[in-house]
């Protein structure tokens, strides 16, 4: 078991070995961000990435209304979006630290070493897509509406989705459909293009799936998981050549591993095989 994880905005449970389940919780507000989230979702994730204890991550929302409907607009407004200065150079540069420290809170959930399976449902706007693209893996329950919401209040999304959703899927049409339009699209059409890998008749049937895939990842050996995530990462930006070569230099140390032999000898012996903590 973990130590204890108490961070405001945010459920952390152990449900199965090897597997943390972090939940947003602000059902009173559809898990809408202000700041404090975004910070404190940093720090989680940055701890699961090296908590011995943990092997995978699911990643879902509190409440029956929504995964989390975006950034808290009205606080946005009141906070970090007005800067008491005349000056616009540095109004600007005040505004561009900002946007880099919102970033990299939600770029945190990607760099996390342990693979993180986002479950989605209801409303999924906004940041929600920004959250969601820095996971792993992405499932979703049927009644699951999702939306690029930015350019509906004035902006082009700055943290992360314009960036990643290109590379999440397929087609540049349909994402520059979805992201110069906001419309809101359904699960069916989300799981056509490839943005989530499956959808689930309920939230609860969709976490549970989320919480077997993570345990089902938990039982593998964590030093092939994690350098597998490490790997595909590095490569998905980069040519096949340079993805080729930081591989075989990634595999010389880690092809070392005790896990190796403890693999293929359980799988002569026909048994589960158990590994080391990494």
């Amino acid at each position: 078991m973990a130590d204890k994880y108490e961070y405001e905005y945010f459920n952390v449970t152990f449900p199965r070995e090897y597997v943390a389940h972090v939940e947003i919780n602000r059902p009173e507000k559809m898990n809408a961000f202000i700041e404090n989230m975004w910070l404190n979702l940093s720090a989680i994730f940055r701890r699961l990435s090296h908590d011995p204890n943990v092997r995978a991550v699911v990643l879902s929302g509190a409440g029956e209304r929504a995964f989390t409907a975006g950034l808290d607009v009205k606080a946005a407004s009141q906070g970090m979006l007005t800067r008491d200065t005349a000056d616009p150079a540095r109004a600007a540069n005040a505004i561009r630290r900002h946007i880099l420290e919102f970033q990299d809170c939600i770029t945190a959930v990607e760099k996390c070493e342990k693979p993180v399976i986002a479950v989605l449902h209801s409303i999924s706007y906004g940041l929600a897509l920004d959250l969601s693209l820095a996971c792993d893996i992405r499932l979703c329950a049927r009644n699951t509406s999702f939306s690029v919401k930015e350019v509906d209040i004035g902006l082009a999304a700055d943290i992360g989705t314009l960036s990643r959703l290109p590379r999440a899927v397929a087609s540049a049409s349909w994402v520059k459909d979805i992201c110069l339009t906001a419309r809101v699209f359904p699960a069916s059409e989300a799981l056509q293009f490839g943005l989530v890998s499956q959808v689930l008749d309920s939230k609860t049937l969709a976490v549970e799936k989320g919480l077997e895939t993570a345990a089902l990842i938990a039982g593998k050996s964590p030093v092939a998981v994690v350098g597998t995530k490490e790997i595909l990462n590095y490569s998905r930006d980069r040519t096949v050549e340079d993805g080729l070569k930081y591989t075989s230099v990634w595999n010389a140390a880690m092809i070392q591993t005790q896990d190796v032999k403890d693999a293929m000898l359980s799988g002569i012996e026909k048994r589960k095989p158990v590994f080391s903590k990494l």
